[in-house]
């Protein structure tokens, strides 16, 4: 390359001010895209609301409880996907449960600084008088957001039992993504 040109591409650099990266206007006011919500950026807990309480006084047919994420970082992030949901037992024979997923496609939500967003349980209650070996009596549930290893441990506040069907392919109690 020609030492002229050299000399004048420089000069051309140090007169705009020693900008040596170009970045088009349009980026450079661009914000970052929201990353995901780790367990330590949420709080969590049931819906306990009137409306929000599953039936669990019937053994008739399913019910809904919810559990609910709140964004407490001072940064928006993104949930998509299922929580994991262990069901820890009341009776010594019922143990902990991992509940299965239903088919529902998750979708992607963002959540702002302050914002909720929840996920439904489907349970399949059953009555007092069921044998012990046939029901589960939820004590605690362990929640662990989308891709996130740690969890959070919340008191089922409800009461009732569950039909046991821990081992099932097709349970009557399972999880559904979050946000839907």
């Amino acid at each position: 390359m020609n030492s002229k040109l050299i000399a004048v591409a420089v000069a051309g650099v140090v007169a705009a001010g020693a900008a040596v990266s170009a970045v088009p206007a349009s980026a450079a006011t661009a914000k970052a895209a929201p990353t995901r919500c780790h367990t330590a950026d949420l709080k969590a807990g049931f819906a306990t609301g009137g409306d929000a309480k599953p039936e669990m006084g019937q053994a008739k047919k399913q019910t809904q409880a919810y559990i609910w994420f709140t964004n407490k970082s001072s940064r928006t992030c993104t949930l998509s996907g299922f929580a994991g949901v262990d069901m820890v037992g009341a009776q010594t024979t019922d143990g902990t449960w991992s509940l299965a997923r239903s088919s529902k496609k998750p979708v992607k939500v963002t959540l702002e600084r302050g914002a909720t967003v929840d996920f439904s349980i489907e349970l399949l209650p059953v009555a007092k008088s069921t044998p012990k070996k046939e029901k589960f009596v939820p004590a605690k549930f362990l929640v662990t957001p989308p891709n996130e290893t740690k969890h959070f441990t919340l008191k089922w506040p409800f009461g009732g039992q569950i039909l046991k069907q821990d081992g099932a392919t097709h349970p009557g109690t399972y999880v559904n993504p979050v946000g839907l």
